[in-house]
């Protein structure tokens, strides 16, 4: 074991809250730990004075060891509240707001969440209303603003002795019982619940630290929501548990704002995905961005033209990451001035990888994980509580990957996201890539169906208007990319949807492509159906359906597909 490793592993042996109690002290009580979404900032003494006081009244409602949801969006109450039910030995389990009442149920019930924290002023904005209404006849919901109304002496005490006694005020769990459930983000399916120990997630923090070396003066931005892994780990508690300064934006969707956040508050690091890094520069006026020093992207490929884009226009370096939830979430990243291009860097120290071999696939394998930030297991609706825990410690990340004899780790793709066409093994990803290489202003995805054929066959989905595929089978040929992954069908759309926490939808661009085919199917049935197939072939585009997928103000999926976020007024 190597000596990063071996300091990772030393120092992952603390529970969250105790780590930030530890920063705190050392820092200072006056040292600004986070700027919340309306500019105001919250010292190191705020934010501990604030949690043992919420954390002692939110003790009254619930008991030790429960599993207590939190569903707010990224800022100071968000933190607060999560340190607040750490501090009293409770599960914070992060509720994605935007994955609609079906889902939050289903994952209440696989938590055994019976408890949610919220803030009447963020449904308000948010317009979550019939939402918490329809969750609230299952789980009481409590609110921020009444817990703050019935605040008695005691709490109020421990607000101020709580500081000053950590060890004999806040609970002292063991650093490998659960201290975070976090939920997949239902990109293929159904969301799981994943149970992240204490240890799990300071792991990973000691991981990215010990592997991206940062400047003492950096100032991290982060739009992302913490109820995804890498907004909570990556975008709060990596900076925070280091010492650096972090601004929080409610809302990633916020493309003419956020540039100038960050050009206001001289933030150095910015947290994205490869599509809101390209939103925000194109909202942003040249050099509105200078500030950036770093992006680190992670969630989706990052493209050489956002790559080029914030090197030329601003000045910044694009430094892409890889992970999953199930290692909270942080599995390789580039390092600052050793970007390589295709690569997500080398993987953290501590972490063990294993490939296995994939039929029809040369010189890549299906990515195997083990190390002590990798969960302790899933949870179900069909088993509720019940965390099913790992074999052997390896986690199957599902992804093709190679990696090379330095250790470099290029993503292939998802194993659900190869077609076989006639025996062959295509990656979707590599159809997008084409795709962003001729438009790269516009957002694409490509989707799997049934093929009589040849078995299966690959539709492009994109928000591109008059999508010609000649030029996508042009660029295939001229770039030494196999025409069997060029698309044969496209379909236009709105908006290709997305999660809230940027990532594509594909259940949503599955749907989307089913019936954008379907529709040129049935436009095109007074010719035959070989005489279609054969007319389609030749100019796909004719039919294609331009009103097909979701509208910019009712995107399809559980996320807003584009435009302004549904809390806009936020911020504003």
């Amino acid at each position: 074991m190597g000596d990063l490793a071996k300091r990772v592993e030393r120092r992952s042996k603390r529970s969250i809250f105790q780590a930030y109690l530890e920063r705190a002290r050392k820092s200072g009580a006056g040292a600004v730990a986070l700027t919340d979404g309306d500019g105001k900032d919250f010292r190191f003494a705020d934010i501990t004075r604030a949690a043992f006081a919420l954390g002692s009244a939110l003790a009254r409602r619930t008991a030790k060891g429960e599993h207590v949801g939190i569903m707010l969006p990224t800022g100071a109450g968000a933190v607060i509240s999560l340190l607040a039910l750490l501090s009293r030995g409770r599960a914070p389990a992060m509720l994605n707001f935007t994955a609609g009442s079906k889902n939050l149920l289903a994952a209440c019930r696989a938590a055994q969440v019976t408890r949610i924290v919220t803030a009447k002023k963020f449904i308000d904005i948010a317009n979550l209303e019939t939402l918490v209404g329809e969750l609230s006849g299952a789980v009481e919901i409590i609110l921020l603003e009444d817990v703050r109304e019935t605040l008695t002496p005691r709490d109020k005490a421990l607000a101020i002795a709580g500081p000053f006694l950590p060890g004999l005020l806040a609970a002292t769990p063991d650093p490998e019982e659960t201290g975070v459930i976090l939920f997949t983000s239902g990109t293929e399916g159904a969301p799981k619940g994943v149970a992240l120990s204490h240890r799990n997630i300071m792991a990973n923090v000691e991981q990215v630290s010990a592997h991206v070396k940062l400047e003492p003066s950096e100032r991290f931005f982060n739009p992302l929501p913490v109820f995804h892994c890498y907004g909570l780990t990556a975008g709060t508690l990596w900076p925070i548990l280091n010492g650096y300064p972090v601004v929080l934006h409610p809302s990633p969707l916020q493309t003419k704002i956020i540039p100038k956040r960050i050009f206001e508050t001289g933030s150095t690091l910015l947290l994205a995905t490869d599509t809101f890094l390209s939103q925000y520069m194109r909202a942003s006026d040249d050099g509105g961005m200078s500030s950036l020093r770093i992006a680190v992207c992670g969630a989706e490929r990052v493209r050489d033209e956002t790559r080029q884009a914030a090197e030329k226009r601003f000045g910044f370096e694009v430094i892409e990451g890889y992970g999953v939830t199930e290692g909270s979430p942080v599995l390789a990243v580039n390092q600052p001035g050793d970007v390589r291009a295709g690569t997500v860097g080398r993987m953290l120290p501590g972490i063990e990888a294993r490939l296995e071999p994939v039929d029809g696939l040369e010189g890549a394998g299906r990515l195997h994980v083990r190390g002590l930030n990798i969960m302790k297991g899933y949870l179900s609706p069909d088993q509720p509580g019940v965390i099913t825990p790992l074999r052997g410690g390896w986690h199957d990340t599902g992804d093709i990957v190679a990696i090379d004899d330095e250790g470099y780790v290029s993503i292939r793709g998802r194993l659900k996201r190869f077609a076989k066409i006639g025996g062959e093994m295509v990656s979707l990803a590599v159809v997008e890539n084409c795709a962003s290489a001729i438009w790269p202003d516009n957002m694409h995805a490509a989707a799997i169906l049934p093929d009589k054929r040849k078995g299966e066959q690959i539709v492009l989905v994109t928000d591109k208007r008059d999508a010609n595929r000649g030029l996508l089978l042009a660029w295939a040929q001229s770039h030494g990319v196999p025409e069997i992954a060029v698309p044969k069908k496209i379909i236009e759309v709105e908006a290709v949807p997305v999660l809230g926490a940027g990532k594509i939808d594909f259940v949503s661009v599955n749907r989307l492509a089913g019936e954008g085919l379907a529709a040129m199917t049935a436009k095109a049935t007074p010719l035959g159906d070989d005489d279609s197939a054969a007319a389609e072939a030749q100019d796909p585009h004719r039919d294609s359906p331009s009103n097909a997928g979701p509208k910019k103000n009712g995107a399809a999926g559980s996320g807003p597909a584009g435009g302004e976020a549904p809390m806009k007024d936020a911020a504003e």
